[in-house]
């Protein structure tokens, strides 16, 4: 007999203008405002019963493979942590039997660091995954809630609201980050002769470095003047970038588009390279990408 297994999908996204602003101390002060999109590139995650007592973990873009016993908690200060992190929820919480043997299996559809937002991509596709595996009635803003809190509490990784975000809901969508740990998504109501103008014009460049995000956000989240003056400008990009999507003006959207990239710049050194300046003036190895409408989606399958 065939099992029935279960796989799920989630977004990655590139960001048009207001990262940054959804890291606390901002946006608990000031509120953030973000402008992204998700595209065709994803993380997956595929979960298939077992019939011993035995927990693995695949994670075939990086190629690294794990087993563990059932029926106890898993360490995630080591190892893949993600998997063992959302596992680890999901049996404390009372949905999922910790003596169920099961492989999970995950991929992302681009490197580590590449600034896509795929390591929260990849953690609303392991809730997502779990979630529909324990038939957890989870609505999309508690699923991208579980993921901040799986990825920035349990994990104890540095960064803000709009990946996870972004992955669960998909889409071009305009989202605020208020005090209280309040976040509203606003998906855009484009007109698609502006969403597949903005398409072609969009493409996504490797510059073959990897780089922790932590290097960047540490220096965001501090109070000095220069970093606050250059976060606000980059939330006013975001607002006057969306008033330019909803009006189908790409030429402003355009300019709009370098206004936050110079912003950017002024909150940490690691930001850009030579390499990502020198890309940015004259373009470089890149390849097209096709805007994704939905967000998080997961489905049953027989193996």
């Amino acid at each position: 007999m065939r099992e029935v297994a279960i796989r799920s999908r989630a977004p990655l996204r590139p960001g048009l203008a207001g990262g940054g602003t959804d890291l606390s101390p901002y946006c608990d002060e000031y509120g953030g405002a973000i402008l992204n999109c998700t595209i065709d590139r994803y993380a997956y995650a595929f979960i298939t019963p077992r019939n011993d007592s035995v927990i693995r973990f695949v994670a075939s873009d990086i190629n690294t493979d794990e087993s563990h016993s059932t029926g106890r908690a898993l360490d995630i200060g080591s190892g893949l942590r993600f998997h063992r992190a959302v596992y680890n929820h999901f049996v404390e919480s009372g949905s999922l039997d910790p003596k169920a043997g099961m492989t999970v299996t995950t991929g992302v559809d681009s490197p580590h660091g590449s600034g896509l937002g795929s390591s929260s991509a990849l953690a609303v596709a392991l809730c997502e995954a779990f979630r529909f595996f324990c038939n957890t009635p989870l609505g999309t803003y508690d699923l991208a809630h579980l993921a901040f809190e799986i990825e920035r509490l349990r994990l104890s990784l540095a960064g803000g609201k709009q990946d996870q975000s972004a992955a669960s809901f998909g889409g071009v969508n305009f989202i605020e980050f208020l005090p209280q740990d309040r976040v509203i998504a606003d998906p855009l109501r484009v007109d698609r002769s502006v969403l597949n103008e903005l398409e072609a014009s969009l493409v996504i460049c490797s510059t073959g470095v990897s780089r922790e995000s932590e290097q960047i956000i540490d220096p965001q989240v501090g109070r000095n003047a220069q970093t606050l003056d250059a976060l606000h400008a980059i939330k006013q990009a975001a607002i006057d970038m969306k008033q330019a999507l909803l009006t189908g003006n790409l030429r402003t959207l355009g300019a709009v588009l370098n206004n936050p990239w110079i912003s950017k710049k002024k909150t940490a050194s690691g930001v850009s390279t030579q390499i990502i300046d020198e890309l940015f003036e004259a373009g470089g190895w890149a390849w097209p990408v096709h805007l994704a409408g939905r967000g998080v989606e997961s489905w049953k399958t027989q193996t």
